[in-house]
């Protein structure tokens, strides 16, 4: 049994199975009879524990936002909250919108397909329209001094997930999904057959150029390789095809002195995709780009017409019903809005206090660990210790709505103009930033969204409200299984502050070397070992990358272990810690979005995250009595503990 590959426990993790033993496979042992009692939603593409309580909340918000338009309730008085429900009303009313069917963006169609030259693209109110574009300027934090925002320079997304999709044998069966898709929405817009499928094959042809070019998800992993601050000589040298710098100076006021290169291969091959030579396939490219993200916020045939790529990638039955599409949009447009409202409604003080209670507990944990760990140095365990009491806590909702949502208006004229519009003053909204200092008390999750997250630049945790219910937490529960839940989950956060990237930033969220050599290296090995201990994982139709999961595997692993520092203290049950542990990463999902998340996805998959974290834990085989026959055995001598 140990020579064989059981990472992740015996048997097919995909599929359940009641008769397991938590020996064998304590994911299973613990989802099976809820993955058997748990279909898949037609509008959905997969079925978790988290989706199970995003829909509840959805279910919410819905009632709600459809009382506010009614009438049968009133609004209450949470900041451009009645604009939110405005731009609802606006979204779920398709009667004008299958009226208007393609009529709203006709003048911007027209617009796109009168084209001439690479110049036309180059200025700042086609920049900041609803246009794609072979690059993007925004502004945020810089890495190296976090008071002060900078401009970053990137590439453009790809059609497929990523770029290793594109030598994959289905590829080709995606892209002539994507193709007839867009050949008929651009002839439902009114384009001519030939025309259409000129714009279309020219969009192919140019994706497949970024495609040579344009990092995969495994670079992109590395967050600090996307720090490469550029003098401005240096940069628009590198760009001679677009008046950059009359770009920059329109855009910014005046140009930046420094601008940092998210990709620097691709701003190497700028020139030789983006010009003159190319621009017919630029322009069908920026064309087809654009049929595809509006064709939502048009005519149900539109919406339908817009379906076929997205159900080839996930797998999900069913488009969305309206009236959820119509929510929905109102909740992405003013997601910070609608999240204070959840908060407000929905979470209680005395929840709150006692996940704040719990944090300091896991954080009072994890010092002990540093304190006790026996691979750093004293002086990496201080600056280690000062970082982590550094972290700024950010639980439920916050306290202020940003002021972007002051400017958003709806315009009754059409939902395309109203997101049109809009569109424009975030855009315009974020380049303003530039030369302002940066506002740490941002929130990157609105409250009504069921995840988490650490911030390395402004180092701290964010714990929506949404977040804070069974599975993960319920303040009627016992200890252990509250650290079993979002005690781990917590702990994971902290982790992120110490794992491949997050290590590289100081308590100030500074890009700032603060380990000494040897106690480096020793972390590096460590990664490495995580790294290995995933990559090559079977799951399903996929095979894990390690080097792509490798900064949440380590946030994993850290937080798992630290909780099980905090329940033991406690004399917590460590079988009821082990069981919500898997149970929170319950889950199922059609192979299509398997395959697709795989590919993209910076997380391991809900089972390997429960059951090989488990493995590495003494105490998981002393609760459960594992022995060297289980599944669930794992030599000693090939766990891997980081923190």
């Amino acid at each position: 049994m140990t020579n064989l590959d059981i990472r992740g426990g015996a048997g097919d993790i995909t599929k359940p199975d009641v008769k397991v033993r938590p020996q064998d496979n304590l994911y299973l042992a613990v989802n099976s009879e809820w993955l058997e009692n748990n279909d898949i939603p037609s509008d959905r593409s997969r079925i978790a524990r988290f989706d199970k309580i995003d829909i509840e909340i959805e279910k919410k918000l819905m009632q709600d936002f459809a009382d506010f338009a009614s009438g049968k309730k009133e609004i209450p008085a949470v900041p451009n909250l009645e604009k939110a429900v405005e731009f609802y009303k606006l979204a779920a009313d398709f009667d004008k919108r299958n009226s208007d069917g393609a009529e709203p963006i006709q003048e911007d169609l027209k617009r796109l397909t009168s084209l001439n030259s690479l110049a036309e693209i180059g200025t700042k109110e086609f920049y900041t329209n609803m246009f794609a574009l072979p690059f993007s300027f925004s502004v945020n934090p810089n890495m190296k001094n976090t008071k002060e925002n900078m401009v970053d320079f990137n590439a453009p997304g790809l059609i497929l997930p990523d770029t290793t999709s594109y030598q994959d044998p289905s590829s080709e069966k995606l892209l002539a999904v994507y193709k007839q898709q867009a050949l008929n929405l651009l002839k439902m817009a009114g384009v001519a057959s030939e025309q259409a499928q000129e714009y279309v094959e020219n969009a192919l042809k140019f994706d497949a150029r970024l495609a040579k070019v344009v990092k995969s998800s495994e670079e992109a992993a590395d967050y600090t390789a996307s720090y490469n601050p550029t003098k401005l000589a240096d940069f628009t040298a590198k760009i001679n095809n677009l008046d950059i710098k009359q770009l920059l100076t329109d855009l910014f006021g005046k140009m930046p002195e420094v601008v940092n290169v998210i990709e620097p291969r691709y701003l190497e091959h700028f020139d030789e995709l983006v010009n003159e030579e190319n621009f017919a396939e630029i322009k069908g490219w920026i064309i087809t780009h654009f049929i595809n993200s509006v064709a939502s916020y048009l005519s149900q045939d539109f919406r339908e017409a817009a379906f076929p790529f997205r159900q080839a990638l996930s797998g999900q039955p069913e488009l969305a019903s309206q009236i959820k599409q119509a929510y929905r949009m109102a909740d992405s447009s003013f997601s910070d809005v609608v999240g204070v409202y959840y908060g407000q409604t929905y979470f209680g003080e005395a929840a709150k206090k006692d996940v704040e209670d719990m944090i300091h507990k896991m954080i009072d944990a994890y010092e002990s660990r540093i304190k006790n760990n026996d691979w750093l140095s004293e002086e990496t365990k201080q600056k280690a210790i000062v970082k982590l009491r550094a972290l700024i806590l950010k639980i439920g909702y916050p306290d202020k709505i940003e002021k972007i949502y002051d400017k958003l208006q709806v315009n009754p004229a059409s939902l395309y103009e109203t997101v049109k519009a809009n569109n424009t003053k975030a855009v315009e909204e974020n380049l303003a930033k530039l030369y302002k200092p940066v506002d740490r008390t941002t929130w990157l999750m609105p409250g009504n969204l069921v995840n988490a997250c650490y911030d390395p630049q402004r180092n701290d945790i964010t714990f929506p409200a949404a977040i804070l219910q069974a599975p993960f937490y319920d303040v009627n529960a016992d200890r252990a299984t509250n650290y079993g839940g979002i005690g781990t989950v917590i702990a994971h956060e902290i982790s992120h502050a110490f794992d491949n990237n997050g290590a590289k930033f100081d308590e100030f969220g500074n890009l700032n070397n603060w380990w000494t050599k040897e106690d480096y290296a020793e972390f590096k090995k460590r990664t490495q070992a995580e790294i290995d201990l995933f990559d090559g994982i079977k799951f399903g139709n996929t095979v894990l990358n390690g080097k792509q999961i490798v900064s949440e595997n380590i946030a994993d692993q850290g937080g798992l272990t630290a909780a099980i520092s905090a329940n033991k203290s406690e004399g917590g049950d460590a079988k009821k810690l082990f069981e919500n542990f898997a149970r929170i990463w319950g889950g199922k999902e059609y192979p299509e979005y398997r395959k697709m998340i795989v590919s993209i996805d910076v997380h391991a998959p809900g089972p390997e995250r429960a059951n090989v974290q488990s493995q590495q834990q003494e105490e998981f085989y002393n609760a459960f009595d594992v022995k060297e026959s289980d599944g669930m055995w794992m030599d000693p001598e090939k766990r891997v503990i980081i923190w």
